[in-house]
């Protein structure tokens, strides 16, 4: 099918003539998404209230004269505050359930929120008690970042339960939508469900995945209606150039759907990627990682500092599982092995020994499960009692802060690699030793050992092209949850 025949006028008006009425009446929004909204904006407003109330109690103990402003303040802050979170877009359907966006913009409106009080204050000359201003506004900020957390725990929740998804309609060629509908089901949380797929007319026949293949790219909007879809995603094809995603987007927007298109530059994201009009045409913009520098000196400093902060916190610890390594099993506490880290350079790297200490020798018998270069097997024998537990809740990897302290490796990046693995890397996968190897990444906080080969090589490729302090903070967060889950790790 050619181009013209998916953008031109003829095809549109067909398509248009068979659409059904009750989809160009569609809400634009699931009843799940337009709850969670008023969820949001209930608990702005009860934050609010409870931070006003705070503040007031902590700074002036006792209701006075001199507290009737304040109490009156207090009362007018939440609507103040549920206003601006909605003028700075916060409550929008698109930042609900995934990513930093949401709790980045809330932490933007309390800054805004406290610069702006503090300046009418100073240009006004009035008398406003610091002491309420410091309490109110950021602990107001504080309890909405806690409870749009919970809020989104416990939608992450629902769609673990295949609920409260948004419904999909994939538009591209079969490989394309096949690789998307098994990353949307092995992440339930994003809330994407594909019930409906439209390829190229001559290959629009049977299903993808388990899901029915509905109609060809010029179908898409009578799709939408048969499948009660509210979101269509279009992958990377040569099909849908800029004139015929034009005139999708203005025949979905009569069925008020969402639509989303993934480019073919898929693993570049974030602060790397801006649009820059050139010519009258939107053109995106991609930056190169920034792989040595300031920011990676900064990097350095971070991964260093808090690797001696968290030696000297788990001190005892560390003592403690060594004890019980050697007193559980014979052999040493210490599995010393050498791995490669940036630029190919060999280190040698620190565990806690989960294995008899004939393991190598038993390897030679052992076959692998791995679909990869990775020799990994889920009941490996040769791991100890003690060893599983250590393994499931990555106990074994906390001398790895003594190579992070040294230098050779990250709190956060790729999976540090064995030399027999690197020698069977290709080009690409070589991509992975630009950065130091890590204690934990992407591929620690998205499945860990279950994974295949190929995705955890995309998760490490995907960090090391859009990695920062701030992707950082966040896998390191998300680590807690997967150590303490146990999953994936063997």
């Amino acid at each position: 099918m050619g181009v013209g025949e998916m953008s031109g006028v003829t095809v549109q008006s067909a398509s248009e003539a068979r659409l059904p009425a009750f989809s160009r009446a569609r809400p634009c929004l699931p009843g799940w998404a337009r709850r969670y909204r008023l969820q949001a904006m209930a608990g702005d407003l009860l934050c609010g209230f409870l931070a006003g109330a705070a503040a007031v109690v902590v700074r002036f103990g006792e209701v006075t004269p001199y507290v009737t402003p304040y109490l009156v303040l207090s009362s007018v802050l939440p609507v103040v505050w549920v206003g601006m979170v909605g003028l700075n877009r916060a409550y929008e359907a698109r930042l609900v359930g995934v990513g930093s966006e949401e709790f980045r913009r809330i932490t933007q409106c309390g800054f805004l929120l406290t610069a702006g009080v503090a300046i009418t204050a100073y240009v006004t000359k009035t008398d406003l008690a610091r002491g309420y201003v410091v309490l109110a506004l950021p602990l107001m900020t504080v309890l909405t970042l806690s409870c749009r957390y919970g809020l989104r725990w416990r939608l992450h929740v629902m769609r673990a339960r295949g609920r409260c998804m948004r419904r999909v309609v994939a538009v591209g060629h079969r490989a394309a939508i096949a690789d998307l509908i098994h990353r949307f089901r092995r992440q339930p949380y994003h809330g994407m469900e594909i019930v409906g797929v439209c390829l190229p007319r001559e290959d629009a026949a049977g299903d993808v995945e388990g899901v029915p293949v509905l109609g060809d790219f010029t179908d898409v909007p009578l799709v939408v209606g048969q499948a009660a879809a509210d979101t269509v995603a279009v992958l990377a094809c040569p099909e849908l150039d800029g004139t015929a995603l034009r005139r999708l987007a203005w025949r979905l927007e009569k069925t008020r759907t969402d639509l989303v298109v993934a480019p073919a530059l898929m693993e570049v994201a974030g602060p790397r990627t801006t649009i820059r009009p050139v010519a009258g045409l939107p053109l995106l913009h991609v930056e190169h990682p920034e792989l040595s520098g300031v920011r990676q000196l900064l990097k350095n400093l971070f991964d260093r500092t808090l690797a001696a902060l968290a030696l000297a916190a788990l001190a005892p610890v560390l003592a403690a599982l060594a004890v019980a390594v050697r007193t559980t099993s014979p052999g040493p506490a210490l599995f010393r092995q050498t791995r490669v880290g940036r630029d190919g350079v060999e280190f040698t790297i620190l565990k806690l020994r989960t294995m008899r200490s004939d393991a190598e020798q038993c390897k030679i018998a052992l076959v692998s499960d791995g679909d990869g270069v990775l020799f990994k097997i889920k009941d490996d024998p040769r791991i100890t009692p003690l060893g599983g537990w250590l393994r499931r809740h990555s106990l074994d990897e906390l001398p790895q802060l003594f190579n992070v302290l040294l230098g050779h490796m990250s709190l956060v990046g790729p999976r540090p690699p064995l030399a027999d693995e690197v020698a069977g890397y290709g080009d690409d996968v070589r991509r992975r030793l630009v950065v130091r190897p890590g204690m934990t990444g992407l591929w620690q906080v998205n499945g860990r050992s279950d994974l295949s080969w190929e995705e955890s090589v995309r998760l490490d490729l995907r960090y090391v092209e859009n990695w920062s302090l701030t992707l950082d903070l966040q896998i390191l967060w998300k680590t807690w949850s997967a150590v303490a889950r146990g999953s994936g790790a063997y």
